[in-house]
């Protein structure tokens, strides 16, 4: 069976090819499956939340629904960047048990959506430790470059614990 047949399962944290959400953080492109993102909105008033990691900026109030706001840039270790026109919030959708959770992530700018085809998609290179390729599921080839695939669910997993609501007492 050839590697890239769409009938051989991929493995388990793997990018699938479909259509993504490319944008930028620094120089970088990066994407995300657009079936995750519900929608993009300007920067807005972010409500700081105490005691939370420095790329967790807060929550934010979207028509009576409070979502919490990741930076992605400074969840990667980039280098802190001015906010401008560009920089936007992509507001995500992830399945979590008992339903769905909106998740909002700081962009530096929204580039396209973009399909990738299973022959587009590499796996994740090893970085010999120099990157923290955790969050990434694979790198998709395009003709302008390279676009870094992040995995949405496993950001939202490693914050989880600081970002969930608290826990409904039964009645």
């Amino acid at each position: 069976m050839h590697d890239n047949d769409p009938r051989q399962p991929r493995a388990a944290g793997s990018a699938e090819p479909g259509k993504y959400l490319t944008f930028t953080l620094g120089t970088e492109s990066y994407g995300i499956p657009v079936l995750k993102v519900r929608e993009i909105i300007r920067l807005c008033p972010i409500t700081p939340v105490a005691n939370m990691p420095a790329h967790v900026k807060g929550v934010i109030n979207l028509r009576g629904k409070v979502i919490p706001l990741v930076d992605l840039r400074t969840k990667f270790g980039l280098p802190a960047a001015l906010d401008d026109e560009r920089t936007c919030i992509v507001v995500t959708q992830l399945a979590v048990p008992g339903g769905l959770r909106l998740y909002g992530v700081i962009v530096d700018g929204v580039e396209e959506v973009s399909h990738f085809l299973p022959d587009d998609i590499e796996p994740t290179p090893d970085f010999g430790g120099a990157i923290d390729a955790q969050y990434l599921t694979g790198i998709a080839k395009t003709t302008g470059g390279v676009k870094m695939l992040v995995d949405l669910d496993r950001v939202w997993a490693a914050d989880r614990a600081i970002l969930s609501e608290p826990p409904r007492p039964n009645a």
